[in-house]
């Protein structure tokens, strides 16, 4: 949790006391549901909780905006994301049904009346949104077709609508068949650890007509 400190110590308290409650709820539900690897577990803030608030580094994101966290697994990053902004709405879909078991039972215990989770795969969310979130469940090319139809138009924040994706290592050939905008946000200018070295934020979003 020091590292959560490190870069986010002026957070409200109740902000941080949640966050550091995600290392024992982890702990528990990780015993019994595999949901993040045994060996990523002794660096759980830094690789999960830390890497999701990324996106929060990028972007503050406005009261009442949508969120939709596509392939969340166990929670990354919507479940740290919900805890940084209490004010906006996350749904956080999986079509493994184990791992959303998971995600509710940690929203249940913090009390984060803006998560819902969906046992559903993304191309079968209804709704609009004014974000997508993610971290590495696919090639970008791939990933895009999900969420088509699900960004909102209307533009409350200083960067377009789109899709948030966390991803590292050379992906830049996926990005030249998108029929999107893009900028690259590389993580290690906000965080200086090793782990983020090669690590991206992927702002992805579509050409003004």
């Amino acid at each position: 949790m020091e590292i959560i400190r490190k870069y986010f110590g002026q957070a409200p308290a109740d902000v941080m006391e949640r966050l550091e409650a995600l290392g024992g709820l982890y702990e528990e539900w990780n015993a019994q549901i595999n949901v993040i690897s045994r060996k990523d577990m002794e660096n759980f803030f830094t690789n999960h909780v830390l890497h999701s608030l990324a996106i929060a580094r990028l972007i503050s994101f406005q009261p009442n905006t949508r969120i939709l966290d596509v392939g969340t697994g166990g929670g990354f990053p919507g479940i740290p994301l919900a805890i940084f902004f209490p004010q906006c709405q996350f749904t956080l879909v999986d079509s493994i049904g184990k791992k959303i078991k998971v995600v509710n039972e940690v929203a249940s215990s913090l009390q984060l009346t803006n998560v819902t989770g969906v046992h559903e795969r993304a191309e079968k969310v209804k709704g609009q949104f004014d974000f997508v979130v993610s971290r590495a469940v696919t090639a970008l090319p791939a990933f895009v077709p999900w969420v088509k139809g699900k960004i909102a138009q209307q533009q409350r924040h200083s960067i377009p609508n789109g899709i948030l994706y966390l991803k590292g290592g050379d992906f830049e050939q996926e990005l030249t068949p998108l029929d999107l905008q893009y900028n690259l946000y590389p993580i290690s200018e906000w965080f200086e650890e090793p782990f983020f070295e090669t690590k991206k934020v992927v702002h992805l979003y579509p050409a003004k007509k």
